[in-house]
């Protein structure tokens, strides 16, 4: 571990904040309208302000990763990177994940395009993706091959791999937090306890990481030393905060199965078998 890499944008980092914050504002925007298509047409069922204030919330968390002062530091510092790595893959997908943003598309989509919109997520390339088990490949998984290798030093040499990188912690982490937790359709999603072990998983995935990485083993990252090890503090605690809104999340759509029993004094020959469902 040495000094950190800088790659400053010079004169342009006005100008792509600016570029930011404006296609922020479209993102929001597009949903708001959205909400208010859903609201006409369908009066009685309306829908949800919570909703709509979780979404904004996770565009805000966005704004603030993206927006100076914390962008241009993320560049020179350790830490800002990691916290920058927190509310791109870990906060703000789950406001945006929380917002159901597919069943608010379904709803303003004309019912043509929806059908289309409920064909691909039926299909089995997002049935694989939106499993939980390829969700913490993706999002977890990868934390290995990014600190443990020259691939973080090699993505914040370039501009381009520094976005690249950004987009790939925020879509992996909205399809962990939708496949763990999200109010969306998800036609491959196993139950609650079956998620609840994949959580418990990247629980004891990112703790290992940010261990290792405040131990110095197995780590390729071009920083001080104290960088690093605040930034694996970081990491550690704001990760198990991050974890803990999720398994909450996850614990309010439980809903327990109903068994129904054969009706009482039935003799045993004439009972009838329900069948489980599938």
């Amino acid at each position: 571990m040495g000094g950190m890499r800088h790659h400053g944008h010079g004169g342009g980092v006005l100008p792509e904040a600016a570029l930011t914050l404006l296609v922020l504002i479209a993102v929001a925007g597009g949903y708001l309208l959205a909400a208010h298509r859903a609201r006409r047409r369908n009066p009685a069922q309306g829908w949800n302000a919570g909703r709509s204030a979780s979404f904004l919330t996770g565009l805000a968390l966005l704004a603030l990763a993206l927006l100076p002062p914390l962008a241009p530091a993320a560049h020179s510092d350790f830490r800002g990177h990691m916290a920058q790595h927190m509310l791109l893959g870990m906060y703000a997908p789950l406001a945006l994940v929380l917002a159901a943003p597919v069943t608010l598309s379904l709803r303003a989509l004309p019912p043509a395009q929806a059908r289309r919109v409920t064909a691909v997520l039926h299909s089995p390339p997002a049935r694989v993706a939106a499993h939980p088990a390829v969700a913490l490949a993706l999002s977890t998984g990868t934390l290995a091959g990014l600190y443990f290798t020259p691939l973080y030093d090699t993505a914040m040499s370039h501009p381009l791999g520094h976005w690249l990188m950004h987009a790939h912690f925020l879509a992996s982490g909205c399809l962990f937090a939708h496949a763990i937790a999200g109010p969306d359709p998800a036609p491959n999603r196993p139950g609650v306890r079956a998620r609840l072990v994949y959580l418990g998983i990247a629980i004891a995935a990112h703790a290992l990481i940010a261990q290792a990485m405040y131990g110095g083993f197995f780590i390729d990252i071009h920083a001080p030393i104290g960088q690093v090890q605040q930034g694996a503090e970081i990491m550690y605690y704001g990760g198990d905060i991050a974890e803990l809104l999720l398994a909450a999340a996850l614990v309010t759509t439980w809903r327990p199965e109903r068994r129904t029993h054969p009706v009482a004094h039935t003799p045993p020959a004439t009972t009838t078998t329900i069948p489980e469902r599938a």
